[in-house]
């Protein structure tokens, strides 16, 4: 089951979201040919996707055997955001098509109040 996790991303600045992937034992699990995919949404059920994060896209890199994953969002597109709340989750899909989501939760946009106008 996914773990609940709220996000705040700060408007204008980079996002930065490192997480370990850990077993029962607190054993890092090899990600060594694993993809992830995580995308923000007004809400659940909303067709739009705000934002859309993927290992294919480099906005999130996978750490091989030491398990982890590092999302990343520049602060050249957080400060084009034009909303203030979503949600979220992250999945990861292993060899042989499994999938599973790791993490899940509420998005916040914190404005930015410092900008070049």
């Amino acid at each position: 089951m996914a773990e609940e996790y709220d996000i705040t991303i700060e408007q204008g600045a980079t996002f930065e979201l490192p997480i370990v992937w850990k077993d029962e034992e607190g054993t890092p699990i090899d990600l060594t040919g694993y993809k992830a995919r995580m995308q923000i949404r007004k809400r659940i059920r909303s067709d739009e996707i705000l934002v859309s994060l993927t290992t294919e896209n480099g906005r999130i890199v996978l750490g091989g055997a030491a398990g982890t994953i590092d999302i990343v969002i520049p602060a050249t597109e957080t400060e084009k955001f034009s909303f203030s709340r979503g949600v979220y989750d992250l999945e990861l899909e292993g060899p042989g098509g499994y999938v599973v989501r790791l993490i899940q939760g509420s998005v916040c946009v914190s404005p930015e109040v410092t900008r070049d106008d």
